[in-house]
């Protein structure tokens, strides 16, 4: 099945800085089955986001690409999460970024 990961930066992104490579373990990643993710795309549509570096501010995930969350956006995507045992490493996940005030990383399919 296709995943996506989300992991913790150890610190915030740098202007000019991008984020193009595959690198999940550097990140301490967890995974999440495309299943469990795709029906929640659209509550996390208008969530900001910035998508491979600070210079390209989007809203969403970058499906199938990189994106790069920020502290501020968290909760929403919290809220945006149901409360299913099979979101819930993702969850603790962005708790424990939401607590740290770290940028969260997402790798799309």
């Amino acid at each position: 099945m296709a995943k996506h990961e989300f992991g913790i930066l150890p610190r915030d992104p740098r202007p000019g800085e991008r984020y193009d490579a595959y690198e999940p373990e550097r990140y301490g990643c967890v995974s999440v089955d495309d299943a469990w993710l795709e029906p929640l795309l659209e509550k996390l549509a208008d969530i900001p986001a910035y998508w491979h570096a600070l210079d390209r501010p989007e809203t969403g995930l970058a499906y199938c690409g990189i994106t790069l969350i920020p502290p501020a956006s968290l909760p929403a995507v919290l809220d945006a999460l149901d409360g299913g045992v099979e979101l819930a490493p993702l969850r603790a996940l962005l708790e424990r970024a939401q607590a740290e005030g770290r940028f969260v990383i997402h790798y799309g399919l």
